[in-house]
């Protein structure tokens, strides 16, 4: 018997095996990845889409607060109807460590805008927009942050002409430019 020929054709065979287990592995591994990141990505997606909803409520709210039996009432009734809870904690368990903090310094703003909706301020009111141009500030972080995660993509303020992120450069309120119905 010729042990040359039976140890390289066990070799051969040993190497074959450990390639076709090593190139599965890796297509396996790639295709987790893309699983997460899918999961990532439609998280975020749906996170940023909640806090619109709810922001989009906050601001019918300050729009008309007479309308509103109890301002309290309505504006925590914007978050929980936005799932904005439910979709939160999902992000902290998908989210990279940069996205969750920039998600949850967006909602602390969103909450905070929502404390000064409750506490009676209207859209033209310095209370509404202390409270507001800090939240669109965060919206923007996010924004860059996911960006940043998912496509290696900077983003600036500079980009759309604009100063910065949180819109006060451009608030015909904050401005003093306001357009009166008067």
């Amino acid at each position: 018997m010729d042990w040359g020929t039976l140890v390289a054709a066990v070799s051969g065979g040993s190497l074959a095996i450990s390639g076709t287990v090593l190139a599965d592995r890796l297509r396996h591994r790639q295709e987790e990845d893309r699983g997460v990141g899918a999961r990532r990505r439609a998280v975020y997606i749906e996170f940023i889409t909640a806090a619109g909803a709810c922001h989009a409520r906050l601001r019918q709210i300050a729009e008309v607060p007479d309308a509103e039996a109890c301002l309290d009432t309505a504006s925590r009734a914007a978050l929980s109807d936005a799932a904005i809870y439910e979709v939160r904690e999902r992000l902290f368990i998908d989210a990279t460590a940069a996205v969750a903090s920039a998600g949850q310094a967006m909602f602390e703003q969103l909450r905070a805008l929502q404390h000064a909706v409750a506490a009676g301020a209207t859209l033209t009111s310095p209370a509404f927009h202390d409270a507001y141009h800090p939240y669109l500030g965060t919206v923007w972080a996010y924004r860059v942050a996911v960006r940043n995660e998912l496509e290696g993509k900077p983003l600036s303020p500079a980009v759309f002409g604009w100063d910065g992120w949180d819109g006060k450069d451009r608030c015909p309120i904050c401005q003093g430019t306001a357009v009166t119905g008067t």
